[in-house]
């Protein structure tokens, strides 16, 4: 569009200036050639006179036309015909002045139309043929024959490049309008991507939301099946102690109290770390999942290698908090099933995804036989698999009993805000 803005402007400079440069043009050889062309005097004062109306007419057509836009109308018709008068005689006066003439042949498609256009250029084109042909009017009959062989020369040069230019015309329309439909393409497809990424951000609240209950709700049931029960256990034993005369029965049960109390503890502390992140504290995802896949990898004994590929981006802290849960879960399920003797964890940022995998080369398993909750306490692949969930992505497991296992968690890349 810039270059097409660009060739309107060079041709509306050409039509406010270009009349002038061929009336001066024309003006110069005309003087040079006066007494050689055999100029009167009254042809001469006539053309002084006339060139003084051209410049007139110039002026006043600039100022009439100026911000108007360039289309075929009655004033436009009325300058065309006044200024190819006046060049028809300056031309008639001195053949040189048929460089005014001629400026007849340019944009005349800007002033005319339909009959009116043809008769413009037909007239134009007898002024410069006449000029050519020795000069107005044609004497005797090799003068006639000369200038109607240059007239029928004009008027197959001003129809064949009058298709020309009709042809270079329809194909500037037509790569106008393809343009300005691939701009209203884009337009529209940039508008799709920002209502996408106003949903998708609407999306995470909605699950950040949905997680923080489901959060709730499982620190709940934590608390009421552990916490809670070891407590009671705890008060139960107690009063036993507190009622019983007999010392070693007291004993017994404080010891009683003393393993529930520890293992309360233990439950309460496990609640606590399922609860934030402790490793995104100071770190960003990458250098998170390195240490847990590093140090994972000290404490079980398998081989543990990490890997990002991507551009890193800094993600929102819901997004980087899933997935190290992922990551750490997907790692203990290694090491509670797996006696893998390699594992991998692989963080990847694709564009508007960002997807984790670890795999080890495990025993695998059967994946029909996965239970909605381990018995240790954790949540599974069933757990993981809400995880991803919750923030508009995605997890799947492949596994064979034998060919180890891989988890893949597939998430929306939200950036940090």
């Amino acid at each position: 569009m810039a270059d097409v803005a660009g060739v309107e402007q060079r041709w509306a400079a050409y039509h406010r200036w270009g009349p002038y440069g061929m009336l001066a043009a024309g003006t110069v050889l005309s003087a040079a050639t006066a007494a050689l062309v055999g100029m009167s005097t009254v042809e001469r004062y006539t053309a002084v006179a006339l060139v003084a109306a051209a410049v007139v007419l110039q002026l006043g057509w600039g100022w009439w036309s100026r911000g108007r836009p360039p289309a075929p109308s009655a004033p436009g018709a009325c300058y065309y015909f006044v200024r190819w008068a006046l060049g028809f005689v300056l031309s008639w006066c001195n053949p040189f002045f048929a460089f005014y003439g001629a400026a007849g042949y340019v944009g005349a498609e800007r002033l005319l139309r339909g009959r009116a256009l043809k008769l413009g250029l037909l007239a134009t084109a007898v002024t410069v043929a006449g000029s050519q042909a020795t000069g107005m009017p044609p004497r005797g009959i090799l003068h006639w024959t000369l200038f109607g062989g240059l007239l029928c020369v004009h008027i197959v040069l001003i129809t064949v490049f009058g298709r020309l230019a009709a042809r270079e015309e329809e194909r500037t329309r037509i790569q106008t309008g393809t343009i300005a439909e691939l701009e209203r393409t884009n337009a529209a497809l940039q508008q799709a991507l920002d209502e996408n990424a106003a949903l998708h951000a609407q999306l995470l609240v909605q699950a950040r939301e949905a997680g923080v209950a489901d959060e709730r709700r499982r620190l709940a049931a934590e608390i009421h099946d552990t916490i809670a029960q070891g407590l009671t256990g705890i008060i139960a034993q107690l009063q036993v102690v507190a009622n019983t005369p007999d010392p070693d029965l007291a004993r017994e049960h404080v010891s009683r109290a003393m393993d529930l109390a520890r293992h309360s503890l233990g439950e309460a502390r496990r609640s606590v770390h399922n609860l934030a992140p402790v490793a995104l504290a100071h770190d960003g995802l990458p250098e998170a999942l390195e240490k847990t896949a590093s140090e994972w990898g000290e404490r079980t004994g398998v081989d543990t290698r990490f890997t990002v590929t991507g551009t890193v981006e800094q993600l929102h802290d819901e997004v980087a908090a899933t997935l190290l849960r992922i990551a750490q879960e997907a790692l203990s399920n290694t090491a509670r099933h797996a006696h893998a003797t390699r594992a991998g964890v692989t963080l990847s940022f694709m564009g508007d995804e960002v997807t984790l995998d670890i795999r080890d080369d495990g025993r695998g398993f059967d994946r029909t036989a996965v239970r909605e909750r381990t018995s240790t306490g954790g949540f599974g692949l069933p757990g993981m698999r809400a995880r991803a969930e919750r923030i508009a992505g995605s997890l799947t497991v492949e596994s064979e009993p034998g060919l180890g296992t891989a988890v893949s968690a597939r998430v929306p890349l939200v950036r940090h805000d």
